[in-house]
């Protein structure tokens, strides 16, 4: 709820997070948080939406919805592009009003930094994805070692000193 989701909106996306599967369906979802499948429906199409949340068909035909190491990558992205059209606009106002006016101006503004946010959302996304998709490499004796191929601490957890 921190990050502006709605209540029922954030406990669908954590009941999620949760499950082991990663993945439930909308009954399974319905139980976990004893509320109704209306409310678990409008949730998950605000979290496609935002590209939080992938819809599949399991074998038994039914939808599951599931999170995967992805989901915050799609979400940034899916983020960084919003500001980028945020950009746009804003500079499709400054057309419309003539670059001397005030307005166009602030307009301007809003564009240059929309344009540097999404960038440089874009460029961070890259980055971490980079480092949180290095897997351990198990040696001879099924302990992690660094990749040396990649020139990286492998065996280092996310979120632990990144090598510059």
């Amino acid at each position: 709820m921190q990050q502006g989701l709605p209540r029922m909106t954030a406990r669908v996306l954590t009941c999620l997070f949760v499950a082991d599967a990663g993945s439930l369906t909308a009954a399974e979802l319905v139980q976990h948080l004893q509320v109704s499948p209306a409310s678990v429906s409008k949730a998950i199409g605000f979290l496609e939406s935002q590209g939080l949340v992938l819809r599949q068909r399991d074998e038994r035909r039914r939808e599951r919805y599931f999170v995967d190491d992805d989901v915050w990558y799609r979400s940034t992205i899916a983020s960084a592009h919003g500001s980028a059209l945020i950009a746009e606009t804003a500079r499709q106002g400054v057309a419309v009003l003539g670059r001397d006016s005030p307005a166009a101006a602030r307009l301007e503004n809003i564009a240059r930094f929309s344009d540097f946010i999404s960038e440089s959302i874009l460029r961070a996304a890259e980055q971490v994805r980079e480092i949180l998709h290095v897997k351990p490499v198990p040696d001879s004796g099924g302990h992690a070692e660094p990749d040396a191929d990649r020139g990286e601490d492998a065996a280092r957890p996310p979120g632990g000193p990144v090598k510059g």
